[in-house]
């Protein structure tokens, strides 16, 4: 199978293209993630995205995480899916729309060279309400600054969907915090019936965040595209900084507005690291 290695911010991905090969069935594709995303056994990625035809947009993506499990949406991930698309030439124009289980995010190409360096994505509206993101409790609620108590300890969580779920909590050293060891218990946590990704936030200004991130189904990774976003609307709702946010990740920075007319908008780069065949064999 040939694939290409890609990342956003850090945030790394093997990209296979269905327009020139067949994958393999639809029962098998949660083995194939979990091998492919191996950095052991496989070729080591935070998730397989597959390039894919849609009916109702120009193209459409999936993306499994490295347990198998598939997410509805990923930020960093569909900015390297609009690069592949452009520069394999499966599109010559510069805005793109791609359909996700999120819906159709529209992306708008930054190309230099003939080449895409940059994506801004449309993520649309963000979801605040309980019931929506979805979260355990009062339905018809927002969470924001609401205690959760996670090993012995009391947090407060500002919760958030662009997609997929956020659960956000801000910290006063984010670097030194013990996110590999909160994050999965809160990923886990009983108040989430899907699960839920978990920032870690510390504000540097009215415009400066620093964040990491534990992923639902693939750990802690060097950046978030969606976590990005839901970490600006977190802190804009507590009145922490403005609209416009630029988001330091370990991977890299991440530019976000949350606009006027509730819509996210995300810019960031987007690389190719290699190409390549890989065999493998699904029981």
């Amino acid at each position: 199978m040939k694939f290409t290695k890609m990342h956003g911010s850090g945030n790394d991905f093997v990209v296979i293209n269905s327009f020139e090969q067949e994958l393999p069935a639809e029962e098998k594709l949660p083995e194939l993630s979990r091998f492919l995303c191996d950095r052991h056994f496989g070729i080591g990625s935070d998730g397989m995205i597959l390039v894919l035809p849609s009916r109702v947009a120009d193209f459409r993506m999936r993306m499994l995480n490295p347990d198998g499990s598939e997410s509805e949406m990923c930020g960093n991930g569909i900015r390297c899916f609009a690069k592949f698309v452009h520069d394999r030439g499966l599109t010559k124009e510069n805005t793109v729309q791609v359909e996700t289980l999120a819906g159709i995010k529209v992306l708008k190409l930054n190309v230099r060279g003939g080449k895409v360096e940059s994506v801004r994505v449309d993520m649309g509206n963000p979801v605040l309400l309980r019931k929506d993101i979805p979260m355990r409790g009062d339905t018809n609620t927002e969470v924001i600054g609401e205690t959760l108590r996670v090993d012995g300890k009391k947090f407060e969580v500002t919760c958030v969907s662009v997609g997929n779920p956020h659960c956000a909590i801000f910290v006063d050293d984010v670097e030194n915090f013990p996110v590999t060891r909160i994050g999965p218990q809160i990923e886990n946590h009983k108040a989430f019936p899907k699960r839920t990704n978990v920032e870690f936030i510390q504000v540097k200004s009215n415009t400066e965040i620093f964040m990491r991130v534990w992923e639902r189904g693939a750990g802690e990774t060097l950046a978030c595209g969606t976590g990005a976003c839901a970490s600006t609307v977190a802190s804009a709702l507590n009145k922490k900084t403005g609209r416009q946010v630029t988001v330091h990740l370990k991977g890299g920075d991440l530019h976000v507005e949350w606009t006027g007319d509730n819509r996210i908008m995300m810019t960031g780069p987007a690389e190719e690291v290699f190409t390549g065949e890989v065999c493998y064999a699904i029981r």
